[in-house]
């Protein structure tokens, strides 16, 4: 192991508290149909999640490859992030609006676990934002594969165990998860990922 563990485990835990429409169905389907159908729909969601890693990794070997593009990619990582935190921002305010409703699926958990998947690779913003984070971790993990896949399991592994804490206190966290609650919440993560983006740039620069 070439990295620091603390990093990959930062970013999954982060990850998990960026509020978009599968934040939103994840909690209510916790609220509605308990811990177990929660946790199915999550694992659609993390499927589709290795499936964006996939394609990103295999989609930027090349400049993976060139040591000089190291500088170069936390400028472009730097950038992505910046402009994803400054649009969640900007639309902050609209997505405790814009809590997507779920199907009842009585107990069928595959549906579910479907249902996580498509809802989460239909979402262009989710493969952007992976991008931005394998450029960034990319000087971090390395060109190594084994590096690059220990990393991600380790983001991975911190998301779902943020997301199964998430689901179990989702009944405790019901009426916080409205009003200035909901908006504090974006606003901070938005803010992370705007400051982030920033010192990438500066250390690439």
């Amino acid at each position: 192991m070439d990295f620091n563990v603390l990093t990959p485990i930062t970013i999954g835990f982060f990850t998990a508290f960026i509020m978009g429409p599968v934040f939103w169905v994840l909690l209510e389907t916790s609220i509605t149909k308990g811990f177990r159908a929660a946790v199915a729909f999550d694992l659609g969601v993390m499927f589709a999640d290795v499936c964006f890693i996939a394609i990103c990794y295999f989609g930027s070997m090349q400049l993976l490859e060139v040591e000089q593009n190291k500088q170069g990619l936390f400028v472009l990582g730097g950038t992505i992030l910046l402009i994803y935190g400054v649009f969640s921002w900007i639309n902050r305010n609209k997505k405790n609006k814009e809590q997507p409703e779920i199907q009842e699926f009585k107990e069928n958990y595959f549906g579910l676990a479907a249902k996580g998947f498509f809802l989460n690779i239909l979402n262009v913003g989710v493969f952007i934002f992976w991008g931005g984070v394998l450029i960034v971790s990319s000087p971090t993990s390395g060109k190594s594969f084994t590096n690059f896949s220990l990393f991600f399991a380790i983001v991975l592994l911190s998301y779902f165990l943020t997301d199964l804490l998430k689901i179990s206190v989702a009944h405790r966290f019901k009426s916080f998860l409205t009003g200035k609650g909901i908006l504090f919440v974006n606003s901070l993560i938005s803010l992370i990922l705007i400051v982030s983006g920033v010192v990438l740039i500066i250390k690439g620069s």
